[in-house]
Formats: C-alpha cells, structure tokens, sequence
C-alpha cells in the first residue's frame, strides 16, 4: 500500500474516534463478537470475554455496577467456568466487577504496580467521587437501571487483591489458547498489553489512552499523579515491535491491518516526541509555560487526535514534570494566597458594576478567558449577580464553540459550567 494511502487510514481512524461521546457509556444489549471468540461488553470502559475450549478469560470487568450488565451479557454466550482474570490496569473501571466475576479455581493476574495504583485511587477516592461528576454519570441512573434489569445481584465496587502479580512478561496456556501479558506503562505504572501471539491480537484497553491514535493525557483534568513521557514512548515501541494484526482498545472496535496499526503508533510516538522535545527545547530557551503551551503545535505529518488529551495540557504537564510547581515568575507562588484574591481586591477598587461592563466588552471582544477571571471575581464578592453570570454562559459556549467541544474533558467541563450559571 502506498504511504500516502496508509496515513490517509489513520487520519481517517483519528477522525472517526471522537472524544466527547466519551461523556455517555453505551451498554450494549449483546455482546459483540469483535474478533473470533473475543467478545466486547461497553461501559465505561468495555470488557471483554476470550472464549477457549476450557472455558473463558475476562479481560477488565467494569465498575462494580457494571460488572452486573457484563456478566449477563458473557453468560449468554459462555457461562465458564472462568478460569482467568486479567486487568490491563488498576482504575476502579477495570477492577470494579473482579469479585463478581471470580469463581474459586479463578486465577486474577496482573501487573506487580497493580495494588499501589489501588492504592492510589483508595486514597482519594472522595476527591474523585466530587471531580467525576463534571464529566461522569455519578448519580446513580444507569446502576438502577442495570440493578433492576439483574435483581438480587451484587453491585458491591471491588478492590480485589490478585493471585497472580508479575514485573515484566508472563504467560500461560489454557487450553487450546496461548497468551502473554507484558508489562507497560501508559495511563497507569500497572498497565498491561493481553497478547494472543497465534493471532497476534493484542488487547490493550486504555494503556495509550481510551482514543486511539489520540494525543494521551498526561494529567487528566479529573485529577491523577502525573503520566511520564520516557515510559509511554517505550510502550508505543513495545506494541510496535509486538507486528500486531488486531488492536482491541478500550472503546470502539478493533483496528485491523499490521501496516495501518504500525502506522498509527508511529504517527502517536511522532507527535508525543515532538512535543517532548519542543517543550524541553523551549524550557532550556528560557520561556515561560504559558507561551509554549500558545506557540507548541503539531505539524501537519504529525496530526493526532485531540479529543482526549490535548497538546497544550501535555506541554504543560511536561513542564511542570520537570520544574514542579514553582514557574519562577513571582514571589506570589510561594505563598498560599490565590491570584484571585488579588483580582477581587481590584474589582472592588474599580467597583462591581463597571467591572461587569468590563467583563461583557471582553467576552464580546474574543477575550474569553480574561473575562471569566472578572466575571467569576464579582460572583465571589455577589453570589447573586446576574450579569456576571451571563458573562461566564456567553464565555464558555464561545469557548465551546472555538474548537472546546473536542476533546472530553474540554467539552465536558465547559458544558458543566454552562449549565451551572445559566440556573
């Protein structure tokens, strides 16, 4: 195939694997046979079952009330018994359903990283609990509806404890079927690539990020420990090096064709790279974060998605990875007093209501982000001031509409306020 028409593939494969239909988990009636005896169950993020002729390996088992609606689907096709778990890595949506799922000849492996990466989310899992409700449904509709489709089942979350932790490479045959897990590190320092090396299939979920070839998140808005760029790299070259024919990733369908796999990861270690090395070239330059994070952008051989990440978040998350949290701009970072209390104080000077002018000529003017500053400044000072809150509802559906309604967390964020200063 010529190159021009394999990259026109993966523009094509960036294309249709947009970001903010993330926001909204499709459960599917049947599970869907997305490669022989692979069979997917979406949530939000899908498991999978492999079906062998001593029973089934399920790959990822959902939030805990999730596991509910992927066990029956599973059961319908294969009842087991199960004779493996696997959980390419250690977010509460991929371990969530282990204990419904596991049987007691049932043989739970992962990554040796995977109870610290619990660990983690344990620790601030009420913090998590109050950020996901920006962009995930938290309210408890889609567990009430699978709980009253699948009566007197367990929807308990699981912190589950493996039988089987490794550090680098395992294997184990079962069956008629061969598999090898590697280690990785992608979304998590637990992750791990599920290869069926006879098909060469591998399952990799959200290792490189849940949008695939899309620019990963080193830092997701919801909040998590930074992701660092060597190691994402060198598990780009790992599944490079693997020539796979099927790519399961964690939502949507498989990608087929090692070329236009091999292509992909290509064009997502090109771009990750790049900003790599623009940021730290910048860095030693002598510029500030926030210029690097307006002048660094992809060149067009380069194009990756960014319904996910995005290259800006991931300058600056290289920056502060690399620098910490102090910019060497001000003595004001090294105190615990807020920028925005700064700006109160002057539009108090300047008074509320000739503020508000203010922020509505910026927000008419395209200076958005300036104009939330203001706009959110007065609604500190008046809670209840209605033109300050029609300046952050024009703002943010002009934000949205400038490009904010790509990527999920963008979108998901900008929609959230909207809808919280229009009431």
């Amino acid at each position: 195939m010529a190159v021009s028409d394999i990259q026109q593939q993966v523009d094509d494969l960036i294309d249709t694997r947009p970001g903010k239909e993330l926001l909204t988990p499709n459960y599917e009636a049947v599970a869907l046979e997305v490669a022989p005896n692979i069979f997917r169950s979406s949530g939000t993020t899908a498991a999978y079952m492999i079906v062998h002729d001593q029973g089934r390996i399920i790959v990822n088992t959902g939030m805990g009330y999730e596991a509910v609606h992927h066990k029956a689907l599973f059961d319908a096709i294969c009842a087991g018994p199960t004779t493996h778990i696997l959980t390419t890595q250690a977010h509460v949506d991929h371990v969530g359903g282990v204990g419904l799922f596991r049987e007691p000849e049932t043989i739970y492996i992962a990554q040796a990283n995977n109870p610290a990466c619990q660990k983690d989310d344990a620790r601030i899992a009420n913090l998590r609990f109050q950020t996901a409700q920006v962009w995930f449904d938290v309210s408890g509709v889609a567990a009430g509806r699978i709980a009253r489709e699948n009566p007197g089942v367990s929807m308990r979350q699981d912190q589950p404890t493996p039988d089987v932790m490794f550090d680098d490479f395992y294997e184990f045959t079962v069956g008629n079927l061969e598999v090898q897990l590697i280690a990785a590190v992608g979304e998590t320092i637990d992750s791990m690539i599920v290869f069926l090396p006879t098909s060469r299939t591998a399952l990799i979920s959200n290792l490189l990020g849940p949008l695939f070839p899309h620019f990963p998140n080193f830092n997701t808005l919801r909040g998590d420990r930074y992701r660092l760029v060597e190691p994402y790299l060198e598990t780009v070259n790992k599944l490079r090096a693997l020539s796979v024919q099927t790519m399961i990733p964690g939502r949507h369908l498989p990608i087929e064709g090692v070329e236009l796999i091999d292509a992909s990861l290509e064009r997502l270690y090109g771009a990750v790279d790049f900003v790599h090395r623009e940021t730290l070239a910048g860095m030693n330059a002598g510029v500030d974060i926030y210029p690097l994070m307006q002048t660094i952008n992809l060149p067009p051989e380069l194009r990756v998605g960014q319904g996910y990440g995005k290259v800006a978040w991931g300058v600056r998350t290289i920056w502060e990875t690399y620098m910490g949290w102090f910019h060497l701009q001000s003595s004001t970072e090294l105190y615990p007093v807020t920028a925005s209390a700064a700006i109160d104080e002057l539009v108090l000077l300047a008074g509320v209501e000739e503020s508000g002018a203010r922020a509505r000529d910026l927000a008419a003017a395209g200076q958005l982000v300036e104009s939330i500053y203001i706009a959110e400044a007065i609604l500190r000072l008046q809670p209840d001031h209605v033109e300050a809150a029609a300046v952050l509802v024009t703002a943010h559906e002009a934000l949205l509409n400038a490009g904010g309604d790509i990527s999920f967390w963008e979108s998901g964020w900008l929609r959230n306020e909207i809808s919280k200063w229009s009431k």
